[in-house]
């Protein structure tokens, strides 16, 4: 399935190729919090509207204390992913403090999603101060800095262990590699710090190495992501394709998603070996939950990229289509977007768009 997705995602452009299916197919969505039931309702209305062959099964992830007396995922939202293995996800809060542990975390390890792939690029008719931006990054998914092992050596002293391991990054160097050849694009660049961390990123740097080995057809390179930060806001036109481990991947790819309007405009998806968790990557906006005034498009786009995950690529067109021709009249945009249009009003007039295209 992985594969299919990869030959078929062209984010803010035509598939490769198109299929269409009747079958009618379970999908697990998990609304989130604050403004996260709004914009879920708003994906479901417009998926609705283009007749999008999926049975919704809504999932709550509040956690719940386990025997242990941990808190974690309710057993229901784990089996419903399992079973379906496909869902999307809104956002979600975890609280700042000792003691909670985040739940995209939590969903990423429990699933074993371990390629998180952000494609950030310009969209027509929006204009930031960047043109042409196109690039996609590929972030490993479940291990570095986020794996959750620290501990307080003594008093006042902490310690957070970056955990690198060969099969992990082999993993995500290769999906790159293969995403990257069947997505039509043309080079991947390694994000590293291998010259301080010279065991954890010589590591990750050495797998990338091997898997370029394999695909010779596709251009390779290796910087620093320092290098690739200033490079980035200087001319983002030099790159195509990054793979990194978690924490860069994390930072660079809100630093790309910056570039093109933010984090509003911007899809993720996270691919597992058994199945794959689509999400908007935007915070919970707490202070516009339930004001009609929160922003659809990320989520929206989110699941795009899952309908081309599905093969649904028809509909995935039809959706995107109208989601960006939307965007380009002012007077649907939303608050973030510079404009004062209404959640309800931008999502109606995709429906609009999407039943009249």
């Amino acid at each position: 399935m992985a594969a299919q997705f990869m030959r078929r995602v062209v984010q803010n452009g035509a598939p490769l190729a198109r299929f269409y299916s009747s079958e009618v197919r379970k999908v697990t969505i998990i609304p989130g919090d604050g403004i996260g039931p709004e914009i879920s309702a708003a994906v479901q209305k417009i998926f609705a509207a283009a007749n999008v062959p999926i049975e919704w099964e809504s999932v709550d992830v509040t956690p719940v204390r386990g025997p242990d007396g941990r808190f974690g995922i309710p057993q229901a939202a784990i089996d419903s992913v399992n079973k379906n293995k496909v869902g999307l996800k809104g956002p979600l809060m975890t609280p700042v403090g000792k003691g909670h542990r985040s739940l995209n975390l939590a969903l990423r390890k429990e699933f074993n999603l371990y390629a998180n792939v952000r494609p950030c690029r310009s969209l027509e008719g929006y204009e930031t101060l960047y043109d042409n931006v196109d690039v996609v990054t590929i972030r490993e998914n479940t291990e570095g800095e986020y794996s959750g092992i620290e501990h307080e050596i003594v008093d006042g002293v902490v310690q957070s262990i970056k955990l690198i391991t060969e099969e992990a990054s082999r993993r995500v160097a290769e999906f790159a590699f293969r995403y990257t050849k069947e997505n039509g694009r043309h080079k991947v660049t390694a994000v590293h710090k291998a010259n301080i961390m010279r065991m954890s990123d010589g590591l990750f740097l050495h797998c990338c190495r091997e898997a370029a080995e394999k695909f010779p057809d596709v251009k390779f390179e290796e910087k620093y992501l320092d290098t690739v930060c200033l490079n980035m806001v200087q001319d983002p036109t030099q790159y195509d394709v990054l793979v990194m481990p978690n924490l860069y991947g994390d930072i660079l790819s809100d630093m790309c998603a910056g570039l093109v309007g933010g984090l509003g405009l911007t899809p993720s998806g996270n691919i597992g070996l058994n199945g794959a968790l689509f999400e908007s990557v935007h915070g919970t906006a707490p202070d516009i939950a339930g004001e009609d005034k929160a922003n659809p498009t990320a989520l929206l786009l989110s699941g795009v990229m899952m309908l081309r995950y599905m093969d649904l690529n028809e509909h995935a067109e039809r959706i995107q289509q109208a989601c960006f021709n939307t965007i380009k009249e002012p007077k649907y945009r939303t608050g973030d977007l510079g404009g004062s249009a209404k959640c309800s009003e931008f999502t109606d007039e995709i429906c609009r768009k999407v039943q009249s295209g």
